[in-house]
């Protein structure tokens, strides 16, 4: 029986496409335990299946722990994978005709092409493009199908993994191999993004260390019970006092207004999604991507992974704000503009991220706040400016105080937005001085980043991709070389760009990075296949050679670049211990009672006396801090502080016993 086979990305698409496309209810069989659906659509046969994800992977083509190495090549992947990978390769030798609707990116494509050509033997198919996982989406996808899949994509994407694995695989052996020379092991990574991306933390933290506070004074004339603050920092205490003569005295006043119309924000693209729900929830970048792909997933939004604010006519705006309002009545009443607002960022794949208006079901937590948040953005789109009087008072010309309130809310009532609104009473003519203010502070350090603002930084500087910063980040916390949520670096972290900055600084060059960023969007541009595989060629040579370059130069220093990481790692180590240290151990007396987490995330705590079985659950989120009290079992107590949530006082030793604390 031949048919034509349509190869999507995840099963849960697989499913969408299947019952978007079937002129009757799909048949669902299994191939190798791995679902599929047979579906007739205008009288042709199809299959949908699906990967999960990547099937392929590159490994090396004969095992060995000398670096540079570059003889690779893509590999099945095991587990689960291996499954699917076996059911397409038999669903494959049937067909006559192949469609990709995986993910229109580079990873989508990449994962589409390598189960062409690994597993069919051919690398021709047709493609289907599409932003939401809906039926209408997805039947326009269908009948304006591609004639060829995106070879630039398909190229660039394969590009990048093998960028990745030189640099990341190669580099890593070099730390790895530096630290063990120096009389330790531990497990380190470096990469090509990853680099310079600690090095801008650790740049960071060295300007918060090295910084010195200097002492400043701020005056405030006090007239009808408004402060009024004179325009500069005043250097000295003596220069300060000097204010006080203003006390009693009478000075000219006068207020001057402006309103202004404030637009509402652009709609999401990926980033600005990761850092509202930052801002608002605390969610990390990693943790709104996965809820913002399940979202996806289940037709809820669009394509989350668009550098996109645009939202083009095309998308049927219209028809998706009609059924929304179903469920978001009293917020869609704002959406008066024919257009919405739009944004200066572009995506030729995907437009901005948008609900689709299909009916939620059953949500998470946390995937309520990410949808109702992306609801919200978009209706608050097409809704009327606010309307802002600012205001200002200025006193003897150089003392002055500023107000705002809001004439008309507008969208602002429909998106959750933060503004430091001070309502001032008009003053003007003369005004006599009640009293003179003083207040002594000190200049403060830069502030560390947040894992929202490095990922704005990331991408302001061009280093790595929409999708793949949020990942960078966690192994940076992974691996110890970042900690806290306001991202600190951790000694590790540091002796790593250090001795790379002094010893072999191209590994942290973020031009370096930049220039690839650059080579493979020329490969993503291109259209003739022949100049893509040249332009692919040329990229990989340009690797080869630039790692053979820093290998060379790294091995001639190998033993001080392994003597500072191993210093920073013992710093690190010990610091780590002090930190997680809550109590000396109530039962042996001897050990430190310290807290651990396991490889699957539980957190408990453990005596470091080797000869005690002392042990106890923590909870898995929230800070710990130890109390002065004691339970009555003779445990030291515990709070547990969490956001949004009142401290919890407990005995976590009473509690795993099954006792009353």
């Amino acid at each position: 029986m031949s048919y034509t086979l349509i190869i999507c990305e995840k099963p849960k698409a697989a499913l969408r496409v299947a019952y978007s496309l079937a002129d009757s209810s799909p048949v669902r069989k299994a191939v190798s335990g791995v679902p599929c659906f047979e579906i007739e659509h205008e009288g042709k046969k199809i299959v949908v299946a699906s990967a999960v994800g990547h099937l392929f992977g590159l490994q090396e083509k004969k095992k060995t722990s000398k670096w540079p190495t570059f003889d690779i090549e893509w590999a099945p992947n095991q587990g689960f994978s291996r499954k699917c990978l076996n059911a397409l390769k038999s669903l494959a030798a049937d067909a006559d005709d192949f469609i990709l609707a995986c993910d229109y990116d580079v990873e989508g494509e990449l994962i589409g092409f390598n189960a062409l050509r690994f597993l069919s033997n051919t690398d021709k198919a047709k493609r289907m493009k599409f932003s939401t996982l809906t039926k209408p989406d997805l039947l326009q996808s269908y009948k304006e199908i591609e004639p060829s899949i995106n070879y630039g994509l398909a190229y660039a994407g394969e590009t990048r993994h093998y960028l990745d694995w030189f640099y990341g695989i190669n580099l890593s052996r070099g730390l790895m191999d530096a630290i063990k020379k120096a009389g330790s092991f531990k497990v380190l990574s470096i990469g090509r993004v990853q680099g310079p991306s600690l090095a801008l933390i650790v740049k960071k933290e060295k300007e918060i260390l090295s910084f010195k506070p200097e002492k400043y004074w701020n005056a405030f004339l006090v007239i009808n019970g408004i402060h009024l603050k004179y325009k500069d920092e005043i250097k000295s205490g003596k220069d300060a006092q000097k204010f006080l003569e203003y006390k009693g005295k009478e000075v000219d006043v006068e207020t001057s207004k402006e309103k202004i119309e404030m637009s509402p924000w652009p709609p999401f693209d990926l980033t600005s999604l990761q850092i509202e729900s930052y801002r608002l929830f605390c969610f990390s970048p990693a943790q709104t991507l996965a809820v913002a792909q399940k979202l996806y997933l289940a037709g809820l939004i669009s394509y989350p992974r668009t550098s996109s604010q645009k939202l083009p006519p095309t998308l049927g705006l219209k028809n998706v704000l009609e059924k929304l309002s179903k469920n978001f009545e009293k917020l869609i009443k704002y959406a008066k503009k024919q257009w919405p607002r739009q944004g200066g960022k572009t995506d030729p794949a995907h437009p901005a991220i948008y609900p689709t208006g299909e009916t939620a079901k059953k949500l998470t937590s946390d995937e309520k706040k990410v949808y109702e948040l992306i609801v919200k953005r978009f209706i608050a789109c097409f809704a009327e400016d606010a309307l802002i009087e600012n205001k200002k008072i200025i006193a003897d010309k150089d003392f002055i105080a500023n107000g705002k309130r809001v004439i008309e809310k507008n969208w602002l009532d429909v998106y959750p937005t933060y503004l430091d609104l001070k309502d001032l009473p008009d003053l003007n003519g003369k005004h006599k001085v009640d009293d003179v203010e003083l207040e002594e502070k000190e200049t403060q350090p830069p502030r560390r980043y947040s894992p929202a603002s490095i990922l704005s930084e990331l991408e302001k500087r061009k280093l790595g991709t929409k999708a793949t910063r949020a990942d960078i980040l966690d192994r940076l916390y992974k691996r110890g070389y970042v900690t806290g949520m306001q991202i600190k670096a951790t000694s590790l972290g540091i002796a790593i760009v250090d001795s790379l900055e002094s010893k072999c600084p191209l590994i942290l060059d973020e031009k370096l990075t930049r220039d690839f960023e650059d080579d493979m969007e020329n490969i993503q541009a291109e259209k003739s296949k022949t100049k893509i595989l040249k332009e692919q060629e040329k990229v990989i040579e340009k690797a080869k050679k630039t790692l053979i370059e820093i290998s060379k130069e790294f091995k001639k220093k190998e033993l001080d670049i392994g003597k500072a990481l191993l210093e920073g790692k013992e710093t690190s180590d010990r610091q780590n211990t002090e930190a997680n240290t809550l109590f000396t151990c109530t039962k042996c007396g001897k050990g430190q009672v310290v807290m651990m987490r396991s490889k699957r995330g539980k957190r408990f705590a453990l005596c470091t006396n080797k000869d005690c079985d002392f042990s106890m659950p923590l909870p898995a989120q929230g800070m710990i801090k130890v109390l002065d009290e004691k339970c009555t079992c003779g445990v030291p107590k515990l709070m547990l502080i969490k956001k949004g949530r009142p401290p919890w006082k407990f005995c976590s030793f009473c509690f795993s016993n099954g006792t009353k604390s």
